[in-house]
């Protein structure tokens, strides 16, 4: 059963919510824009990203070129703050959220993959399969790109050598999930995925050469295979179709959003709803994301997101009404949500951020008040043309917090709210 729609129009509080979840945060005129509108309307505007034949293009302004990195961490520190800019200052926020949980799903980290074209080309593939029809073939384009088969070895796999990790990866952590696959699976994933590997960017001296996908014949194992109930002659294609579009992948991706966008632990039942959604519609993503964003599910889950390090900041920004910072403090701000746990293009693990109550302890909280400080009461506070209210805050006009703001300067008033435990939560 798909999920129930909330069927009145949108409130001020609902707007706000739709906004801190969906656009890590808005002013108070962007919230008051969409109250009186309707539900699916909001999420299907908010989900219609300009499609372009290049593929999604930095936002204008964007001060940062990876390209002109002098080393190759050089190019990667630029390469995160150019990220952070377009997470505070993209016209299509949704889409850069959505490039930020497809991170922490399809993991690469930067302690491997040192190569400036092919993370620009895995941001890419984020946003363009963002909320794409198909992610089958969003899981394709991920599996060929350098930057996955450079991260999870498969260049290195080879007919007679095959190299398991992309293979096991696959179906543990980027489809159907632990228990519904086994070892046999794991092997011979991997021998249909043998011979994928890429040409060129490799070594730290050629760190700005384009690296491009390649097929060698000759290193790939062209025998029978079976794998997750399906045997004959398998090719890397078709483990990977077999594997996203297996019955149980539904279920993962379906929790994965529904943690993203509803509670740090959703409701398996609304979980279940967004699964069936997926299978009917053959993994339209843009179909799970517009029934989720406008269900009543999602309007009746306030609160119950623990806004990440780098959300936070961007939350910050946006609420603020995307005041413009220096290069410098953008980077800094960079470096700053890695010190919080969350370093950009280098998840924890393979697994990416745990989240929830895991971006929470003393260090972080005080780290997360010195952010507050600096963007509000600072010396180098940016110039903000008009306070945020409550509502833009707070995501209430009816706050326990109201007797506390009141007298204070519209800095303190920003300052006290960005470090209060309802701005924490999304």
């Amino acid at each position: 059963m798909s999920l129930p729609p909330l069927t009145r129009p949108l409130s001020a509080e609902d707007a706000a919510h739709f906004l801190r979840r969906t656009a890590f945060g808005a002013t108070d005129a962007q919230i008051r824009a969409l109250v009186g509108k309707d539900a699916r309307e909001v999420a299907r505007a908010a989900l219609n990203f300009p499609v372009l034949a290049a593929g999604p293009q930095p936002t204008p302004g964007n001060p940062f070129d990876p390209q002109s990195g002098a080393t190759p961490g050089a190019m990667i520190q630029l390469t995160r703050a150019g990220w952070l800019y377009e997470l505070a200052y993209s016209p299509t926020p949704l889409r850069e959220k959505l490039a930020l949980v497809w991170s922490g799903h399809f993991v690469v980290g930067t302690d491997k993959v040192r190569n400036g074209p092919a993370l620009a080309g895995y941001l890419r593939l984020l946003r363009t399969h963002a909320a794409g029809r198909s992610f089958s073939a969003f899981a394709l384009d991920i599996a060929r790109s350098p930057a996955m088969l450079r991260y999870l070895d498969n260049d290195q796999n080879k007919k007679g050598k095959p190299n398991e990790n992309f293979s096991r990866e696959l179906l543990e952590l980027f489809t159907t999930g632990i228990g519904h696959y086994t070892e046999d699976d794991v092997r011979e994933g991997a021998r249909a995925l043998s011979g994928w590997s890429f040409e060129g960017g490799r070594g730290n001296q050629n760190y700005l050469e384009t690296p491009r996908f390649v097929f060698n014949p000759r290193q790939h194992d062209d025998g029978r295979k079976t794998y997750l109930g399906q045997s004959g002659p398998l090719s890397g294609e078709d483990v990977v179709r077999l594997a996203a579009t297996h019955p149980q992948t539904a279920t993962f991706v379906a929790r994965r959003l529904h943690r993203a966008f509803v509670a740090d632990t959703p409701d398996e039942g609304a979980v279940a709803g967004s699964a069936e959604t997926f299978r009917r519609t053959g993994g339209d993503l843009g179909m799970v994301l517009e029934e989720l964003l406008s269900s009543a599910a999602f309007y009746g889950a306030r609160q119950r997101v623990i806004r990440g390090p780098v959300e936070y900041v961007a939350a910050a920004l946006r609420t603020l009404g995307q005041p413009r910072l220096d290069p410098k403090q953008l980077v800094t701000l960079t470096q700053t949500a890695g010190r919080m746990g969350q370093l950009l293009l280098q998840p924890d693990t393979v697994k990416g951020w745990d989240g929830g109550r895991e971006w929470i302890n003393d260090s972080a909280l005080l780290t997360r008040m010195n952010v507050a400080a600096s963007l509000t009461l600072g010396k180098a506070a940016p110039e903000v043309r008009e306070w945020p209210g409550e509502l833009a805050l707070l995501g209430s006009e009816r706050t326990l917090l109201r007797p506390a703001m009141a007298g204070l300067k519209p800095a303190q008033r920003a300052y006290l709210a960005f470090i209060s435990p309802e701005f924490q939560l999304a």
